[in-house]
């Protein structure tokens, strides 16, 4: 039986920890909070996160990292992005030279403009082939309800991600397997930010067409990032693309959507932080995405206008009328 740390006991942490839990691992989730574990342990539930939802009494919680990771074959990693760094190097004791990382995490590192697997080997040194990523039209509450789902798990290696993909199977849950970590990792990460764009579409009381117009213009710039850092094109019409694309822009289970949609409410961008209950990763990592666009000369424009938004005061409503002003030219 493979032995999983889970670090990170929020909302896809512990709907993750359920699948592999489900799939035949022998899972120990890592959360911060003592009455977190404890509900765990003893009601086999997250009441904080999933309170309607029981979860397979083999997972065990605890607050202490080094228990966590001990002995883990695969270590899977749920924290906020800009967290990252700094708990592996805290973690990185604890850590077997032969395990496995897999990042569940969408975001781009504050500073450096760098994705999770590349922070994670810079940290912790791994050749890419122990480093994997999954992304994919994920919402938690559905996964953990059970819901039939798709993802893709990416690594540099056929052999690595199909690794993966055999540890996280389930009836409910499909992962497909490719070699392309970039463009699955930017698909999951600049999707937040289209997202809280659509949200403010949303919260505007716009329709479908306005919607769809952004969705599919917010997929012509992360195919543009993604393609220029070396990224199969191809990945963006998949489900680290398209698929979470549509998943999170549509759904009101959507963190960056909510967010977004608040936006377009009215509230303004402190009180919407403050009514914020998860990480919105699309708050902190639009500007270091928009940073690596403009290093690569790629145009992003809707991402320009949600860094406007979200740093510097614009007002939600003009987003959308700099989208439409725009100079008119060929789609593709």
């Amino acid at each position: 039986m493979t032995r999983v740390a889970m670090m990170g006991g929020g909302s896809w942490g512990t709907a993750f920890a359920v699948v592999l839990a489900e799939a035949g691992s022998q899972v120990t989730l890592w959360t911060r909070g003592e009455e977190m574990a404890a509900d765990i342990n003893q009601f086999h539930r997250n009441s904080r996160y999933h309170p309607d939802v029981d979860i397979p009494e083999t997972i065990i919680a605890t607050t202490d990292p080094q228990e966590a990771l001990q002995s883990a074959e695969i270590v899977v990693l749920a924290v906020p992005a800009q967290s990252l760094r700094a708990n592996l190097m805290d973690w990185a004791p604890w850590i077997g030279d032969e395990a496995v990382y897999v990042s569940l995490i969408k975001g781009i590192e504050l500073g450096t403009s760098m994705r999770m697997s590349e922070v994670i080997a810079e940290v912790t040194g791994a050749d890419p082939q122990r480093i994997a990523v999954v992304s994919g039209p994920n919402l938690a509450k559905e996964i953990i309800a059970r819901q039939p789902t798709a993802t893709t798990v990416a690594a540099s290696t056929q052999a690595s991600a199909v690794a993966i993909q055999q540890a996280c199977t389930t009836d409910y849950f499909r992962p497909y397997w490719t070699t392309d970590v970039i463009g699955t990792e930017i698909g999951g990460a600049v999707k937040n930010v289209i997202a809280v764009a659509n949200g403010i579409a949303v919260g505007m009381g716009l329709g479908e067409n306005s919607q769809s117009s952004l969705i599919t213009r917010g997929l012509a710039e992360i195919g543009r990032l993604g393609v220029a850092l070396g990224a199969d094109p191809l990945t963006f019409l998949g489900l680290a693309g398209v698929g979470d694309l549509v998943a999170t822009c549509q759904s009101p289970l959507s963190r960056n959507r909510t967010f977004g949609e608040n936006l377009g409410r009215g509230l303004s961008v402190e009180e919407t932080i403050a009514v914020t209950n998860q990480t919105c990763e699309a708050f902190k990592s639009c500007q270091p995405i928009l940073e690596l666009a403009q290093k690569l000369g790629v145009e992003m424009p809707i991402t320009a206008e949600v860094v406007e938004v979200l740093h510097f005061d614009k007002p939600p409503r003009d987003l959308l009328s700099s989208f439409m002003a725009r100079d008119t030219k060929s789609e593709l």
